[in-house]
C-alpha cells in the first residue's frame, strides 16, 4: 500500500465514501453515480478521479461507457494497517527510566506521586496520560 494518508483522505469525503459503497454492491458507470447520488456528471468524475488516484477503483469501458468497481484488495489492506494501528500497545510514562525531557518528568512526577495513595510509580498511576 502505497500511502495510507492519501487512502484515508480520499475516503473521508462523504460523497467519496458514498461511491464506495455504491461501487461495493454493482459496477457502475458515471451516468448512475451521478443520478443515485443527485450530483452532476462532472462531480462524479471528479470524485472518481481522487479514488482512482489511490487505486481504490478502477474503471472498465463496455461499450460507450466506463463501469467502475472497488479495488477490494486495497481496501483490505488499509483495514489490515488500521488493525496494525490499533494493536500498538500504549507505553506508560515512566520518568524514572530517563527517556523524559525535563519539563515532562517534573509533570509526570508530580502528577504520580501526588495522586491519593500512591507513594511509588504503581502500574495505575503510569497508564494516565500525560501531556507534553
Amino acid at each position: 500500500m502505497e500511502n495510507i494518508e492519501s487512502l484515508l483522505k480520499a475516503i473521508a469525503d462523504s460523497t467519496r465514501l458514498q461511491i464506495i459503497l455504491l461501487l461495493l454492491k454493482r459496477n457502475i458507470c458515471v451516468g448512475a453515480l451521478a443520478q443515485k447520488l443527485n450530483l452532476s456528471e462532472a462531480a462524479v468524475s471528479q470524485h472518481l478521479k481522487v479514488l482512482r488516484e489511490v487505486k481504490l477503483v478502477r474503471g472498465e469501458k463496455r461499450g460507450y461507457f466506463i463501469h467502475y468497481e472497488v479495488e477490494r484488495e486495497q481496501l483490505r489492506l488499509l483495514a489490515k494497517k488500521i488493525d496494525e494501528l490499533a494493536m500498538i500497545k500504549r507505553e506508560a510514562c515512566r520518568p524514572e527510566s530517563g527517556n523524559c525531557s525535563q519539563k515532562k518528568y517534573a509533570r509526570c512526577h508530580v502528577y504520580l506521586t501526588e495522586r491519593k495513595g500512591c507513594k511509588k510509580f504503581h502500574a495505575t498511576c503510569l497508564e494516565v496520560n500525560v501531556g507534553e
